[in-house]
């Protein structure tokens, strides 16, 4: 019986903790933008993104209603502010339609934290969401 009791006690806990490791990864991936204006969200193609090597990620942009932002004007910057510089490479972004974007030639040079600013512009206003990796 106490053999029983103890396997049920780990299996409960297993999916607790299975839980709160999905609930973590849903919440890194969608950010809001400082003024409130949008909500982004982010899959990049290296997972988990390593230094040293040029990748792309797909955006999604809604407005603060929910709907897709079709037709968003984004510029890309950041680096790592400890160490004064910036990106090592000159990202672009793409439209791809139905709000999703296509992020292209992104590389991390070094290990440590990384700031990617994503300043989008839509509708009239301009907003800006970072995106912070510690890698």
């Amino acid at each position: 019986m106490f053999k029983k009791l103890m396997l049920l006690k780990i299996a409960l806990l297993l999916q607790m903790l299975a839980w709160n490791v999905v609930a973590k990864e849903e919440g890194a991936s969608v950010l809001e933008s400082e003024k409130g204006f949008f909500r982004l969200s982010y899959e990049s193609q290296l997972d988990p993104i390593v230094i040293n090597r040029m990748h792309s990620w797909t955006l999604h942009i809604d407005n603060a209603d929910g709907n897709a932002v079709t037709d968003a004007e984004i510029s890309v910057g950041g680096g790592m502010p400890q160490h004064n510089h910036g990106l090592a490479t000159a990202p672009s972004i793409m439209a791809i339609g139905n709000g999703n974007y296509q992020l292209q030639g992104l590389r991390f040079h070094m290990m440590g934290h990384w700031e990617l600013e994503l300043n989008i512009a839509s509708g009239g206003v301009e907003d800006k969401v970072v995106v912070v990796l510690d890698l």
